[in-house]
């Protein structure tokens, strides 16, 4: 079996067990389509038909998969039992459940985590119809609260490959700096980093048309724009905002350069301010970055030391989950806005692997943006990233 597929599923277990849930069921069809993000979790693979993927608390891992989806499901090895069909899920299904007796069964949906909500309203009706007239059709609930935390907690596999992926993007933004000069704009700058990207067989953390993210100077726009024709010269900034795909896991970091103007030796002082705010601030958020807070209180530290140093705060969360893509959990470290849900008030646990980033403009200089990896440990958070403490200067 995958090992990573292994560590997953235990811990699935593991957090049915914790969380008082007798089972979890991830209902798919036609998943090439419409994919649920949980499916990279626990299979790994696309399914065809109306498919059932039961989880127990006991133990018991039960898919349910149309009869020529059955092969490639007992070959993952991860699954107790293989279940095919020819006509209707129906019996399979209800048999199943018959046999667990679940008091409650969490399935995929949530008003606030995009990963948990893998389980369409068409799909939904579909299972409710499937259970109608049986005790199972009022035992549904929400499955957020497993999914968020077998998201979540990366396990040992997961922080190895995530690793990998952080390494290979320190490589390439060592590899851009020499080939940066006045005079480039945002769309050359992005089509050397997506060369390379090409080179070593790899795609980018999230869609090609905004990764990397460029802003060459003070009028170009930082967030998720794609790279435009602004252009380099002395006395401006350069913030990249860059990632990549790699084994299945991706990397989320910001990276700085200043082009030193005639007769300068290093960033002049207001630069150099702007830097050493947004530094103190990051490492406040780290500092807050431990078990047992939630995340807007992480937020909150970051954001009062910025603005303690006379710059306006930052109008996004200070940070989110990273891991099999570029926004990867439930909890965000974020402010307690209405836009974020109950996303800031999820709990930071162990082998959380989240981003740190904020940023300042500096007028008449371009936008300082900072944004590392770390690893939540047992007693706080440690950096999985090698963190750029110093301005990069041209």
């Amino acid at each position: 079996m995958n090992n990573l597929l292994q560590e997953k599923l235990d811990q699935a277990v593991s957090i049915l067990q914790e969380k008082g849930v007798a089972a979890w069921l991830t209902f798919v069809r036609e998943t090439s389509q419409v994919h649920d993000p949980c499916l990279d979790l626990i299979l790994g693979l696309e399914l065809t038909w109306q498919s059932a993927l039961i989880i127990g608390r006991d133990g018991q891992r039960i898919a349910i998969v149309g009869f020529f989806d059955t092969d490639n499901v007992r070959n993952t090895g991860g699954w107790t039992e293989v279940i095919g069909y020819h006509q209707s899920l129906r019996e399979p299904l209800l048999d199943a459940l018959k046999r667990l007796d679940p008091a409650q069964i969490a399935i995929n949906t949530s008003e606030n985590d995009p990963a948990a909500d893998g389980l369409t309203h068409g799909l939904y009706l579909v299972l409710t119809g499937l259970l109608a007239g049986t005790p199972y059709a009022d035992r549904l609930v929400s499955a957020e609260e497993i999914i968020g935390a077998l998201r979540g907690r990366k396990s040992p596999g997961e922080i190895a490959r995530i690793r990998r992926a952080i390494a290979t993007t320190e490589e390439m933004f060592a590899a851009l700096t020499p080939r940066l000069r006045p005079g480039l704009t945002e769309i050359e700058i992005a089509a050397l980093l997506q060369a390379d990207l090409a080179a070593r067989g790899l795609e980018p953390a999230w869609s090609r048309e905004h990764c990397p993210i460029v802003n060459a100077g003070p009028d170009s726009t930082p967030g998720h724009a794609a790279p435009a024709h602004h252009r380099t010269q002395r006395g401006h900034l350069l913030h990249l905002d860059f990632g990549v795909k790699q084994d299945g896991f991706v990397s989320d970091l910001q990276r700085m350069w200043y082009f030193l103007d005639e007769g300068e030796s290093g960033p002049p002082d207001d630069v150099r301010r702007a830097w050493d705010a947004c530094w103190a601030a990051l490492e406040a958020g780290r500092a807050a970055l431990k078990p047992g807070v939630m995340g807007w209180e992480v937020d909150a530290a970051a954001r009062s030391a910025l603005v303690a140093a006379g710059y306006p705060e930052y109008q996004h969360g200070l940070g989110h989950h990273v891991g099999r893509t570029a926004h990867d959990g439930s909890t965000i470290l974020g402010p307690r806005w209405e836009r974020y849900g109950r996303s800031p008030y999820g709990v930071i646990e162990p082998a959380n692997v989240m981003t740190l980033e904020l940023g300042v403009a500096v007028p008449n200089r371009g936008y300082i943006g900072l944004e590392e990896d770390v690893l939540v440990t047992e007693t706080g958070a440690e950096y999985l990233s090698t963190p750029q403490k110093e301005l990069w200067c041209i």
